[in-house]
């Protein structure tokens, strides 16, 4: 049995040959030879434009002080820096060292959480650390509010109830009647 193509079946001719190193090789040389030459044009290119732009800067002002030092540049001693600009702009103000400033704010308020201090000395309100509280709360549980309608437990309610309580159990049931 021979393997013949099928009737109106014929092959249809395909590339015999693959891609040569060559040809390969040639592309990958003429890539470099045009990054390079980009490279030196970008380079060059940049090197006119700041000799462009150092040749038209504007001159300095002969009143303005040397600012080629950065200390010089500052109008305020560096002491006086944050005493100047609380006394000029209100608040809230840019943050000159933002980690420095949270530090200190997450060291105060990890003090107030783990210290005793009076809120107000004249009302004798205090404030207590924080695992001194929750083992209060554990200890005697939170305070629940009275639900709408019912009435707190207070010495005089707790009173009436037992009176009213008192006066029903000493009345005499009433026989109820037959309806008809």
């Amino acid at each position: 049995m021979t393997h013949d193509p099928q009737p109106g079946y014929e092959r249809e001719p395909f590339e015999q040959e693959d891609l040569s190193p060559r040809a390969i090789l040639a592309f990958l040389v003429g890539l470099a030879v045009v990054c390079v030459l980009v490279f030196f044009v970008l380079k060059g290119m940049y090197w006119a434009l700041d000799r462009y732009d150092q040749a038209h800067q504007p001159a300095q002002n002969p009143l303005a002080s040397d600012t080629s030092n950065p200390e010089a540049r500052r109008a305020v001693p560096r002491g006086e820096t944050s005493r100047q600009i609380q006394k000029t702009f209100p608040d809230p103000r840019l943050e000159e060292n933002e980690r420095g400033e949270l530090k200190a704010i997450r060291l105060s308020e990890e003090e107030r959480l783990n210290s005793f201090g009076w809120v107000d000395e004249k009302n004798r309100v205090a404030h207590i650390p924080i695992d001194r509280a929750m083992q209060l709360i554990a200890q005697r549980g939170l305070p629940v509010h009275p639900q709408a309608g019912n009435t707190p437990p207070s010495v005089v309610n707790t009173a009436r109830q037992a009176a009213a309580k008192a006066d029903q159990s000493a009345k005499p049931a009433k026989p109820q009647e037959k309806q008809p």
